[in-house]
Order: C-alpha cells, then structure tokens, then sequence
C-alpha cells in the first residue's frame, strides 16, 4: 500500500493506526478529524486504504464508509463499537467495506489490514484489464468505421479494406487504429 487516510478524532486510536500502517510497509499517512475533511479530500486525492473510526464528530462512519467504498478503488476498513458490528456489517458488506469491532484487537486488524491490501491488488487488475478492454473495444468500433468507409467509398470488399488497413500499419509501422484514423479523417471531412 503506497498511501492510507485515517479518519479519526481520538488521538489514541490515530497513534494505533498509524502505527499499525507503518509496520505493513505504507508509505504516507493523511490523518483527518471530520467526514467533512475526508470527502473533501476525496475529490482531490485516491488513497490506497481509508480507515475509519467511529463515531465522527460531523457524520455517521457508516455513509462516509459506503461513499468511499462505491466512488474509488481504495480499501475501507470501518472500526466500530462491538455493539454496533453485525448491524454495520449489514448495511456496509454490499459496498466492500471491512468491518472491525472494537476493542481493536492487533492481531486481527493486521489480517485486515493484509486482506484490504489483496483486494486492492485484485481490483486495481482488474481495473487495468477493464481499461484496457475499453480501449480494445474502441479500436474495434473505429477500425469497423474505417472499413465500412473504405467498403462503401471505394467498393473493397470487407477482407479487402480489413487486408488494407493491416498492410498499412505495417508499412507505416503504426497501429491499425491511426490508420483507420487516417481513413476517417480522409473520406469523413
């Protein structure tokens, strides 16, 4: 994990925390008070792991933990009043967000700690993947334009247009998209 967020107003538990995160090799620690600060922050900033402490002087731990979970990547790990813990578990488990209960044991936020930092590996793969997959798909759509172009405008038969587009981008040394690019800027201006 490169960057963690506490969100806590008990000093006590900003020092176990960031303790604990030093330990499991994170880079920076951002400490803030108030969910206010924390979505605020948010807008700016992704952070790898948000750790939030219950209860906040400004709003309910439970929808500043279901804002971060369902907007970013990062990991949520919401640390509540034993009490509390199968009713948060309840209303947070559909959004990603590990729930702790309090007394921390360290042991057992360690796991946590270990199990945030799998599936951040996890979903930030798959976020590349999908990415990636996006942009496959985009070259598809434009290169299929370029063939219908080239289909429509100088009567090649599909294999024909599709052969021409592959035998430019070789020639050229460019990707079938700039070159299928380059056919709808031609024939589409």
């Amino acid at each position: 994990m490169e960057n963690a967020l506490i969100v806590s107003s008990s000093d006590k538990s900003v020092a176990f925390f960031t303790e604990m995160l030093n330990a499991n090799s994170c880079a920076a620690v951002t400490v803030l008070k108030t969910g206010s600060e924390a979505r605020s922050i948010l807008s700016e900033r992704e952070f790898d792991i948000v750790i939030i402490y219950v209860p906040l002087p400004d709003e309910s731990g439970e929808s500043l933990s279901r804002y971060v979970a369902l907007k970013e990547t990062s990991q949520v790990i919401l640390v509540v009043k034993s009490e509390y813990f199968d009713e948060m578990c309840a209303v947070t488990e559909d959004a990603g967000v590990l729930v702790v209960a309090r007394p921390v044991d360290r042991t057992i936020f360690r796991s946590s700690l270990r199990l945030a930092k799998s599936t951040l590996g996890k979903l930030k793969k798959l976020r590349s993947e999908n990415c990636e997959l996006k942009q496959k798909i985009e070259d598809i759509k434009i290169i299929d334009r370029a063939k219908y172009i080239l289909i429509s405008y100088l009567k090649m038969s599909e294999q024909e247009a599709h052969r021409f587009i592959e035998k430019q981008a070789m020639d050229m040394r460019a990707t079938r998209r700039s070159v299928a690019e380059g056919v709808l800027r031609t024939y589409e201006s």
